[in-house]
């Protein structure tokens, strides 16, 4: 279970340093873009587990990509909503 977790909150990091890497930042602190990753990971590899039923175990390749898309899918929301704070 515990690598299950490790391995959402890796793969939300390396999402949110792609994507910090990619995306004007507008002064931002680039650690705020890795926090969002990796907990949008984890919140989709959960809803993943929970909704198919399957467990959390070390190698789970669904809840992986799941995690993947769920971090994609939070920074994209976290850049878009920036953008807009920033030119208000």
């Amino acid at each position: 279970m515990f690598l299950g977790i490790l391995g959402w909150l890796l793969l939300g990091l390396v999402a949110g340093f792609i994507a910090g890497r990619f995306v004007n930042l507008r002064n931002d602190d680039p650690g705020i873009g890795y926090c969002v990753g990796a907990l949008a990971a984890v919140i989709g590899g959960w809803l993943y587990c929970a909704i198919s039923g399957s467990p959390v175990s070390a190698f789970n390749a669904p809840s992986l990509l799941f995690a993947g898309l769920a971090a994609v899918a939070g920074l994209l929301t976290w850049h878009m909503w920036r953008g807009r704070a920033s030119r208000a």
